[in-house]
């Protein structure tokens, strides 16, 4: 079981001393991964726990890579309608060849009408425009070259394709992961909710002829009370989870820290 931290890349917490101290305390841990959220265009009527303020997951990436050498770090996720796919797929190529291959790239279609609607993007077609990006990567991570509207180009570097995590409720972001993906996201999931979901996960990879799914489930644990914890993450466990990230809204580098050093603690 890997435990990991979700980075809050919003809000104060994001300012450049604070979040360059969360990263070093993640890379002074046990901690395995943290995750970026991804927002482009809040409204002011919706901001309320970051202030509009976001920074963009693919930038804070490449900063993680180049800040650490051992932490992995990843989108938790990417909102794939709001980027030309191209465009995203070179980003994500460029951050796993600079980190070592060490980004992990959380995937999703995203709901926030605003959002669509500031970036020009119909809300409608997010499904379609999502498996669009999905297959171009794909395919540009299988190849050199790629066909791209009918003309090939070469797609270098093409390192390693990063491990592809489709967030998002079941049926569809786990059909959407055997297709795609090497796994999936499930978010504020109860774990009785999650039983049945993880096991349709594993029939989907099983027909799609692809080994056991990564499930990273993101949830808040206990973190102040060590034994209760360690419940959660057995319980979580034996429902199939690969990888638990601890998300909540901590007030700054210190508080992100102590988390850290709590999630050693039980990876001990």
């Amino acid at each position: 079981m890997r435990l990991s931290l979700y980075l809050r890349n919003m809000g104060e917490t994001s300012r450049p001393a604070p979040f360059a101290a969360c990263v070093a305390a993640a890379e002074d841990s046990a901690v395995d991964t943290v995750w970026l959220a991804d927002h482009i265009a809040i409204p002011p009527d919706d901001a309320e726990g970051s202030g509009g303020r976001y920074l963009d997951p693919l930038a804070c990436a490449a900063y993680i890579a180049g800040a650490t050498q051992r932490l992995r770090f990843g989108t938790g996720v990417l909102v794939l309608p709001y980027r030309p796919p191209l465009a995203t797929a070179k980003w994500v190529a460029t951050i796993q060849e600079l980190s070592g291959e060490r980004f992990r790239l959380g995937v999703g279609v995203g709901w926030m009408e605003a959002e669509f609607a500031a970036v020009g993007a119909r809300l409608s077609q997010r499904a379609r425009m999502t498996d669009e990006v999905l297959d171009l990567i794909q395919r540009a991570f299988a190849d050199d070259t790629v066909e791209l509207n009918g003309r090939s180009y070469l797609f270098l570097p093409r390192p390693t394709r990063p491990q592809v995590l489709v967030g998002g409720r079941a049926p569809y972001a786990v059909e959407r992961a055997a297709r795609y993906g090497d796994g999936w996201m499930p978010f504020g999931r109860a774990p009785a909710e999650l039983a049945p979901e993880i096991a349709d996960l594993r029939r989907r990879f099983t027909a799609a002829g692809k080994s056991n799914p990564e499930v990273v489930v993101i949830t808040q644990l206990a973190l102040g009370d060590d034994g209760l914890a360690r419940e959660q993450v057995a319980e979580l466990a034996e429902l199939g989870a690969t990888e638990i990230v601890h998300a909540w809204r901590y007030t700054g580098a210190e508080e992100f820290g102590d988390a850290a050093q709590a999630l050693s603690r039980l990876a001990e």
